[in-house]
């Protein structure tokens, strides 16, 4: 945030509810107007319309909480932003994407820097000993003999459960898994109509959100998804319900499925372009499950799905603090990779996710050499690494055959 308050005029910090968007943002604003304060919510929505100036004046960098709920003051911030030409003067927070017709008349290019803000990772969370950094692996460093905080499957099951919500970072047990069947409440019950004005089923909610879970990890298309819903829930469903639904789900950050990666390659084999299906956190799957840590413990296969949904949500925040991304890759032959980690600099590392134990260890970094020899190395650079990364493990270790690196995720750090 500091950085790019130096480049624009405002921040938009974007994100699920409960990540903790307002908290950070208070740190750094030196005042601030809640927009959805109970008390006040009627007069700030009429004043952002009829007096704007009353919501914007105030020391700065000024903090507009879910200004969503009032996007006609996205143009008088612009507009105020073009003629005082200085940088960081507002921070803006939203839950939820304003609906396409809402009174929005400039992209704000320019003007704005937008930031997008997930659950906490695992290194935030305090449960990452943080001794091997991804920054580091694409320097070429190597941190083999690190020793991850989470050395045991159950603790992993735990923390896939519980999630990366603040409020519960610092609880055990059963308390620490409620905010994720909370979160799942108030979607199905309200924020999932709320977000368009659209009157949409609590129960048909439940269900496709229940079906989005069980195919995480996916290039699931809607056909394929209503396919789901059909062998496995009561009830009629059609594409256009199916995408009006998901559709809602990404506007309110609750899903963030992954776009593919489509590299040089050496052969012409077909490169697929779906996304691949994620919820923003691990927990919104599990709740939509109704299962928990002893649930994952007898199912590994969905354990394994799961985790890879844990990893990929940590990746993305600490490929976000790199000012990189992350994809994945799969083509025509079959070969995927769970995660690309690519940067501005057009450096990348490749990326197999796994629960752990040799033969998955063996199968994830078959599947990198694999792919690292497809790539067309005279039109792009070589991978920086190659990583497989697992649940649990006694610690990073670099396999001298293939140099793959193998690294527990509760070692990893921005």
């Amino acid at each position: 945030m500091a950085r790019r308050s130096q480049t624009a005029g405002a921040i938009l910090v974007e994100g699920i509810k409960w990540c903790g968007k307002t908290t950070t943002c208070e740190q750094a604003a030196k005042s601030v107007v809640y927009l959805d304060e109970p008390e006040k919510r009627e007069h700030n929505l009429l004043m952002a319309k009829i007096r704007p100036s009353e919501i914007l004046d105030g020391a700065t960098p000024r903090l507009i909480d879910e200004w969503q709920q009032a996007p006609v003051l996205w143009d008088a911030i612009r507009y105020r932003v073009d003629h005082a030409e200085v940088r960081g003067q507002y921070l803006l927070t939203g839950s939820a994407v304003p609906s396409e017709d809402s009174d929005i008349r400039h992209s704000g290019t320019g003007r704005f820097a937008w930031l997008k803000m997930r659950p906490m990772s695992l290194y935030e969370s305090g449960e990452s000993s943080g001794e091997v950094s991804l920054s580091g692996l694409f320097r070429g460093e190597d941190r083999t003999g690190a020793h991850p905080v989470l050395s045991e499957l159950p603790d992993v099951a735990q923390v896939i459960c519980r999630g990366g919500w603040p409020v519960t970072c610092g609880m055990s047990g059963e308390l620490a898994l409620d905010a994720s069947f909370d979160y799942l409440e108030a979607v199905v019950k309200r924020d999932i109509s709320r977000v368009d004005g659209v009157a949409r089923d609590e129960d048909r909610a439940r269900r496709i959100m229940r079906s989005y879970a069980r195919l995480q990890g996916t290039q699931s298309t809607a056909a394929v998804i209503k396919e789901d819903l059909v062998a496995h829930e009561a009830g009629a469903f059609n594409e256009d319900t199916v995408y009006s639904y998901i559709n809602a789900l990404k506007r309110i950050f609750a899903i963030e499925d992954m776009p593919a990666w489509c590299p040089n390659l050496r052969c012409k084999t077909p490169i697929r372009t779906s996304d691949t299906r994620y919820y923003t956190d691990p927990s919104i799957a599990t709740a939509a499950l109704r299962i928990g840590p002893g649930g994952l413990m007898g199912d590994l296969p969905t354990f394994g799905f799961l985790f890879e949904a844990l990893a990929v949500r940590d990746l993305r925040v600490y490929a976000d603090a790199l000012m990189g991304d992350v994809r994945h890759y799969h083509d025509a032959s079959g070969l995927e990779c769970d995660a690309v980690v690519y940067l501005r600099n057009g450096s990348y590392g490749l990326v197999e996710i796994k629960l752990g134990g040799q033969p998955l260890i063996d199968k994830g970094a078959t599947t990198l050499v694999k792919l690292a020899g497809k790539i067309d190395t005279g039109k792009m650079p070589r991978p920086s690494f190659l990583m497989v990364l697992t649940a649990v493990g006694d610690c990073a270790y670099r396999r001298p055959d293939d140099n793959v690196f193998v690294c527990p995720i509760g070692c990893l750090k921005p």
